[in-house]
Parts: structure tokens; sequence; C-alpha cells
């Protein structure tokens, strides 16, 4: 794993030991920010379950303001820490372990008036609640008009066309995985 583009171009990172964790492969980050747009103009990106933290760091490297990063897992969250070190900008990541649920509320009441730009949702695919993870940040008033949700799950599985104002704007397979992307809709 690598960052693909921006100011860490080409600094390997490294995934998380054992089998608990999928990252996302170089091609599927690659085309995935194609998508999104390639580059940012600050605002603050969360990645609900970070697994090694690759989406957060690339985020950043091309251009997004600050990271926040929810993991549970104590492997994880070691080599979440050593993917930032290896940016030598530490202070643009926050990492919130734990529940990612729990964190949440937590972040929400630790920072009032913040809304992300960018989500990332990688969820172990037994524990996905996409719907229901959308719906807690628009009701935690941690979403607006201009927050894109980025959900990645098995490409068997499909997400409603729409979540409250949201509305599927792309869905896009590779292999065995598929990213849908969110973004808020005006009614015409």
């Amino acid at each position: 794993m690598r960052v693909i583009a921006g100011e860490y171009k080409g600094r390997r990172l490294k995934s998380v030991p054992g089998s608990n964790t999928r990252p996302t492969t170089d091609k599927v980050k690659e085309s995935l920010f194609n998508i999104i747009g390639p580059f940012f103009d600050g605002g603050v990106s969360l990645d609900m379950f970070a697994g090694s933290g690759g989406l957060s760091i690339e985020a950043v490297s091309r251009g997004i303001g600050r990271a926040v990063l929810f993991e549970k897992n104590r492997k994880a969250i070691d080599t979440i820490k050593e993917n930032i070190a290896i940016t030598k900008e530490g202070g643009k990541f926050t990492i919130y372990p734990g529940d990612a649920r729990r964190n949440l509320q937590v972040f929400a009441a630790e920072n009032p008036g913040v809304q992300f730009a960018l989500v990332f949702l990688d969820p172990p695919y037994a524990e996905a609640k996409y719907v229901a993870d959308i719906e807690a940040m628009i009701g935690l008033k941690l979403a607006n008009e201009d927050t894109v949700f980025v959900c990645e799950m098995a490409k068997e599985n499909e997400l409603p066309e729409t979540i409250q104002h949201y509305g599927k704007i792309r869905r896009a397979t590779y292999g065995t995985i598929a990213i849908e992307i969110f973004e808020f809709q005006t009614e015409e």
C-alpha cells in the first residue's frame, strides 16, 4: 500500500497485521479519489472504521485539512499511528479509539459546529449499518450540503438510492467489493 497522489505521494503505508481488516487496494483508492475529486481545499474527513488509516492519509495528502479516524482494534490503532508518523504531520490526524458509533456521539459533543466534508464508511461487513450511520451523522449535525459519503461494501450488497436528502451519485465495482457515493440532493 502506498499514498497515490498529493503531498505524501509514494510513501509506503503498513497494513494491519492479521486478517481482520481489509485494506482498500491502491487501484480502488485511486479510482475512488478520481470519482470524488482528486484534490480538496481543506475541510475535515472522517474514516469511521479506519483500519490502517490509508484513506484518511490519502485524503490529507490531497488537501483535506484534518482527518478524524475511529478504530477499535488495538493492532489497527498501532498501525494507524505508524502510518501517520510517515506523514510527519501528526497534528492533522485525530484517532478516537473504541466503538465507532459511540465515538460519533463523543466527537459531536467535543466538537460543536464541526461538519465533515468527506466520510468513509467501510465497516466490518458483519457490522454494516450504512443507512443508520449516515442518519446518525445527519441527526448529530455532523453532515451538511457539502458532505460526501463513501461506502465500501461486498459487491452483492446495495444501498437505497437515497438516504434522507443524500442521493447515490455513483456505484462502482472492483472485484469482490463495491463503492457507493452519496451527495446532498437539492429538491427540484
